[in-house]
């Protein structure tokens, strides 16, 4: 293999461990530093990889992208669900419901972290589980933000599953309905007497970021609720976005 080339493929995996086993976002003059590597050859490769889905960037940092969430959830833990965590205490809190949170993988999404009253201990968890897009909010409010071609993947499940992709009620305008509405609702689709809510935050050129969702009782989901919990899940996304932008500082 020429030098150019194993160089090239040795700055684009220096790049991808770095983010990947960080505690935080990270910014590109921090990862430059951390690899002493020129600020704009890490620029064009980081480039590169949020192209390809192995990195995201957020604003000025940057976090472990689907790519590497298939290979390593644990990379999840190092950054996203770290600063994450405290937004999800407090939609739990402040709505007495389950919030999870979830990312992309190839054909699904994953939850990567949960946080769950006591009272809901009735109700799964369901981490680390792998969601298919036709049975729950939060995979549907993820692929609701790709484009037509980044849902296909997505769709072979549904598919595979015998769901209806076309018409009122297929997939494909559920998919389209939650990228108008910013939120996607289930109500007893896996459970009968569970309902949750979900929204993506998304960065703009890279995507959806994650999504938080809310579970609960089908009960507590009843129309006239649904501002409210609307409004509250809107300001955990809207937080997690903040604390990505401007991530808490490590002692020195």
């Amino acid at each position: 293999m020429p030098v150019s080339a194993t160089s090239a493929v040795d700055k684009a995996l220096d790049l991808i461990e770095t983010v990947a086993r960080s505690d935080r976002p990270l910014r590109l003059s921090e990862i430059a530093d951390a690899l002493g590597m020129n600020r704009a050859t890490a620029y064009r490769v980081l480039g590169d990889l949020v192209r390809r889905r192995w990195v995201l960037r957020f604003g000025d940092h940057y976090v472990p992208g689907p790519a590497v969430l298939q290979l390593s959830p644990a990379a999840a833990a190092q950054s996203l669900v770290l600063v994450a965590r405290p937004v999800l205490d407090g939609l739990a809190q402040a709505t007495g419901m389950m919030a999870n949170l979830q990312v992309l993988t190839a054909d699904r999404s994953r939850v990567v972290d949960v946080v769950r009253p006591p009272r809901l201990e009735m109700i799964s968890d369901l981490r680390d589980e792998l969601l298919p897009v036709h049975r729950f909010s939060g995979p549907l409010a993820l692929v609701a933000a790709l484009d037509a071609p980044a849902r296909l993947p997505y769709l072979r499940p549904a598919r595979e599953a015998g769901h209806p992709l076309d018409g009122p009620g297929g997939l494909l305008a559920a998919l389209d309905g939650t990228a108008a509405g910013g939120f996607a609702l289930q109500r007893g689709r896996e459970q009968p007497l569970v309902a949750s809510l979900s929204r993506a935050l998304t960065a703009a050129g890279a995507g959806p970021i994650c999504a938080i969702t809310l579970v609960g009782p089908s009960a507590e989901f009843a129309d006239p609720r649904l501002p409210a919990l609307r409004a509250e899940l809107t300001t955990a996304v809207d937080r997690l976005g903040e604390a990505l932008v401007t991530p808490r500082r490590q002692h020195d």
